[in-house]
């Protein structure tokens, strides 16, 4: 596993304590510890960013949340009410937001991010690496050694599901996006895809041509499926991920990261400072080096710029 991924992991031992089916309740209404609010929070490593309409949200260590209003050029820490590092954010059309993180704590906010509740404990040993949401009420989180669960009720309470079953079922589950006609991917280790007709109810592997980690992935405006991981690798599918193509990317960097901005160029980041470029649909890139070397681990596009988050806090614009 790298380095960004180690420090989501927390620990190679990490179990999971709860048996298949189990639903765990709304936390307990206790004071929760809230996390510290830095002078410099902006430069709190950051492992998600999402938009909550025109807002930008960014998430990370000890319970760091950041908000922006004015496009990603200045940022204000939210408060929450935990010191865990939030791994994931997920936000609908509107304000309503999620964020998960270390312990299997779960956020959620009514108002893109301002204030945060807690909402449940999926358990201590819970590592989350992404959090998605059907609507306000269905969604499925899903984490380090084949954790994953689904609600029904808007975060409150969580029941466990199995995605990978047999030899691979303790794969880590790296990302979660929705494709074409409702489709839901979750991007795993050890070369693996997961493919949902149903809404999350229930996945079947597909095959790649890649046995290394798949860290993300997104589908393109043109129904296209594209996928990234270790080594520089990025997979692209026109068929549903019935045959994929192997699209050599110029590096070597495990990628991170990705967005098809508006105007239809398709950028995705790693570490190492790596960023490749396609204005051809994903079918070629070009690679540039940050001369800063960060590891980016999100991509957000606000007005006419694209905002890179890192490990060493906000990174600016990369255009």
């Amino acid at each position: 596993m790298s380095k960004l991924r180690a420090i989501l992991a927390v620990s190679c031992s990490l179990t999971f304590l709860a048996a298949p089916g189990t639903a765990w309740p709304q936390a307990a209404a206790a004071p929760a510890t809230e996390a510290f609010m830095a002078p410099h929070a902006a430069r709190a490593p950051l492992m998600a960013a999402a938009h909550a309409g025109e807002r930008i949200v960014a998430a990370g260590d000890f319970g760091t949340v950041l908000l922006s209003d004015d496009a990603g050029r200045n940022w204000r820490q939210a408060r929450t009410p935990t010191r865990a590092t939030l791994t994931a954010l997920a936000f609908d059309a509107g304000r309503q937001g999620w964020a998960v993180g270390h312990g299997g704590v779960v956020l959620g906010s009514q108002d893109g991010g301002e204030q945060w509740t807690r909402l449940a404990e999926l358990g201590r040993e819970v590592v989350p690496f992404a959090v998605h949401f059907l609507d306000a009420q269905r969604g499925l989180v899903v984490g380090a050694f084949g954790f994953a669960a689904l609600t029904a009720d808007g975060g409150r309470t969580w029941k466990k599901t199995a995605i990978s079953r047999g030899e691979y079922a303790d794969q880590h589950l790296y990302s979660i996006f929705a494709g074409p006609k409702g489709v839901l991917w979750i991007t795993a280790e050890g070369g693996t895809v997961f493919r949902s007709g149903d809404g999350g109810a229930s996945f079947e592997a597909v095959s790649l041509p890649y046995k290394g980690s798949i860290w993300g992935g997104m589908a393109l405006r043109d129904g296209s499926v594209l996928i990234w991981g270790m080594r520089g690798r990025v997979l692209r599918s026109g068929d549903g991920g019935r045959t994929w193509i192997d699209v050599p990317s110029g590096t070597q960097q495990a990628l991170t990261a990705g967005v098809q901005r508006d105007g239809g160029e398709i950028v995705v980041a790693g570490l190492g400072g790596a960023v490749i470029r396609s204005r051809d649909g994903g079918h070629t890139f070009a690679v540039q080096v940050r001369p800063e070397r960060q590891s980016h681990t999100a991509l957000i596009e606000a007005g006419d710029a694209l905002h890179t988050f890192t490990l060493a806090g906000v990174g600016g614009s990369i255009n």
